[in-house]
């Protein structure tokens, strides 16, 4: 469905000010609106019924993405997948049982949103099973305060959310580190006391330290390989959204440049990281 609808695009951190703005601009529908596109596109086909049930939806999308920006993702790219959700929520939707889209909609937004910050946050390791997804998206709202949990508030949001109480620590102490700089940029006392400083190498041994080297120049030479044997936009891609130094290119910029969704960029760069892996399984 999504292949076929025409949707604002957040294209870029500047214009997202103005998306908003477009999106809350849009017309509401009325109940018997919404039943009657409903019908038509789940009876009919009609993908302009569609649209515009998708369209009319587009503020609830800002507005869940809203909440989730403390996880340090783009909120265009969390207002993107979003919308992914709500076309798929579209897509189910069954106006003869009597619940509002809206209500449906929130459902598969909110669990898109989910599954890109966990694919995408690299603080989230130990999130792998239903129980740990739960606490790590309720957490934060179960805390009375910025204070580190006592041990009888670990025990109660453990089994509240039927999870360990080490595993409650563990996510707290993720969500609210902070990252501790390598190497000291002040004078020579702090230098002395950086975490470098005790930090042991593991490969000091001249063989290991030889062996290591020459590893680290074949993933090199294959990462090359496989970066060359892609086609030239997905190699493009690949290079802007993983290998610059400076800002990585978004899924909206990509996209706003090479006039296709959000969506498709996505399915280019999964496809061409499945392939380089592919290659790369096979150099050592």
């Amino acid at each position: 469905m999504n292949d076929s609808l025409t949707l604002p695009v957040p294209s870029s951190a500047g214009s997202i000010d103005q998306y908003i703005q477009a999106v809350n601009r849009l017309p509401m529908l009325s109940e018997r609106e919404e039943s009657s596109l409903a019908h038509r596109f789940r009876d009919d086909g009609d993908i302009d019924a569609a649209r515009k049930l998708v369209m009319s939806h587009l503020r609830l999308v800002v507005a869940i993405a809203r909440g989730y920006l403390g996880y340090g993702l783009p909120h265009s790219d969390l207002i993107q997948e979003g919308n992914i959700g709500l076309m798929k929520a579209v897509k189910r939707f069954d106006p003869d049982r009597g619940v509002r889209l809206v209500s449906f909609a929130i459902h598969w937004i909110k669990a898109e949103i989910h599954e890109f910050i966990l694919k995408n946050w690299r603080l989230v390791k130990i999130a792998t099973t239903k129980a740990q997804r739960k606490l790590f998206f309720n957490l934060r709202g179960m805390k009375s305060g910025t204070a580190t949990l006592r041990p009888d508030e670990v025990a109660a949001v453990a089994d509240h959310l039927q999870v360990k109480p080490e595993e409650v620590v563990e996510m707290e102490t993720r969500l609210g580190g902070q990252d501790i700089p390598l190497e000291s940029n002040g004078g020579d006392d702090d230098e002395r006391f950086a975490p470098i400083g005790y930090l042991p190498d593991p490969h000091a041994e001249p063989s290991e330290a030889l062996a290591t080297a020459q590893l680290a120049r074949l993933q090199d030479q294959g990462l090359r390989a496989a970066i060359a044997d892609l086609d030239d936009r997905s190699r493009d891609i690949i290079q802007r959204r993983w290998l610059t130094d400076g800002d990585t290119a978004t899924l909206h910029e990509l996209a706003a440049e090479y006039g296709v969704s959000a969506e498709r960029i996505r399915q280019i760069e999964a496809k061409a990281m499945k392939k380089m892996r592919g290659q790369l399984e096979h150099v050592v």
